[in-house]
């Protein structure tokens, strides 16, 4: 497994942002992908993940309601639409790729696999 994210940016508060992860490893679909956050100074924070098969999601209470985890595994590629964006929301967004199902995950999770990351910037 060998993740990538993008589709980060700069967006005005209030604006939506879709990021995408994809594989260019094997055996994506055998593992549970998910996304995590890191501001300036602040801890990583567990947003939001998704099942092997897409059945399944969990989402971080910060950012319920305003994000939709989906996957396509012919397109080995996991994305994260986010609305209604607040400066707060602000960080670097990584994904990652682990064995244990969604409802496992959260911000203390070790996934076994990681992408670099990519920039989200709201402003006010």
């Amino acid at each position: 497994v060998q993740l990538q994210a993008s589709g980060g940016g700069l967006v005005q508060a209030g604006g939506s942002l879709r990021l995408s992860c994809t594989n260019s490893g094997r055996f994506f679909s055998s593992y549970a992908v998910g996304w995590f956050r890191q501001a300036p100074g602040k801890d990583r924070e567990f947003v939001a993940a998704i099942s092997r098969g897409g059945s399944t999601t969990h989402y971080a209470e910060s950012m319920n309601g305003r994000i939709t985890i989906s996957r396509d595994n012919a397109k080995n590629a996991v994305y994260l639409q986010m609305n209604s964006l607040k400066p707060e929301d602000t960080a670097a967004y990584y994904c990652a790729a682990d064995s244990r199902p969604p409802a496992a995950w959260g911000s203390r999770l070790k996934a076994g696999y990681w992408g670099q990351g990519t920039e989200v910037t709201v402003s006010s």
